[in-house]
């Protein structure tokens, strides 16, 4: 949102205002839909998006958006199709392929999931959130190498990434390796990640 505007609402009645001038505009479209989402009034957000859409049907970021509503209320299939769509009009997009991974792990098809998380990385080699789903991904498949160098890779590039660590403290957990699954915990906590009780209580009883 431009600095010229004093609060969200401010900025919305602008885009309408501009709308009523050019009501094909998809980027003001997606840009109201943005402004929507961030006061969590999903239903005004779709709208918005779907005219993004049916104006600019080459908008990446509108079938993205879309899919993270869908997300939202657990629509997984709904979050699938709008980020393969979202593929289809810009196929070089690293975010569209990360969510379609994310989402296959979420469906239990680690292999697709990880093909996906493979080429977003390709395409945006320091994803950071693309690299710790990727780390989880090997887990799940008990790959622990490949889990450790990419959850290690996504912390060293982003220091306070929660989930990272906890899955970090996963891997070394599993390996029994308490005392440093002790210190990813650790690191996961100061960076405001909340870590699931099971895990704080299996390393607290072998520590």
């Amino acid at each position: 949102m431009s600095q010229q505007y004093a609060n969200v609402d401010e900025y919305i009645a602008h885009l309408k205002q501009g709308l009523m001038q050019n009501p094909e505009c998809g980027n003001s479209h997606y840009n109201l839909g943005v402004a929507y989402l961030s006061k969590r009034e999903f239903m005004d957000a779709e709208r918005s998006f779907r005219e993004a859409i049916a104006n600019s049907p080459k908008l990446a970021e509108a079938y993205v958006q879309m899919g993270g509503i869908c997300l939202q209320r657990g629509d997984l299939e709904g979050c699938l199709n709008f980020n393969r769509q979202a593929t289809q009009v810009r196929p070089f997009f690293a975010v569209p392929w990360g969510n379609i991974g994310f989402v296959l792990l979420q469906l239990g098809d680690s292999e697709k999931a990880i093909a996906s998380l493979q080429k977003a990385l390709k395409y945006d080699p320091n994803f950071v959130q693309v690299m710790a789903t990727l780390g989880s991904a090997h887990f799940s498949r008990g790959e622990m190498e490949d889990a450790i160098k990419h959850l290690t890779k996504a912390v060293e590039l982003q220091p306070k990434f929660g989930p990272a660590w906890n899955n970090l403290a996963l891997v070394h957990a599993e390996h029994g390796e308490w005392a440093k699954a002790a210190d990813c915990v650790k690191m996961a906590q100061e960076s405001g990640y909340e870590v699931p009780q099971t895990l704080l209580d299996d390393i607290a009883k072998n520590v």
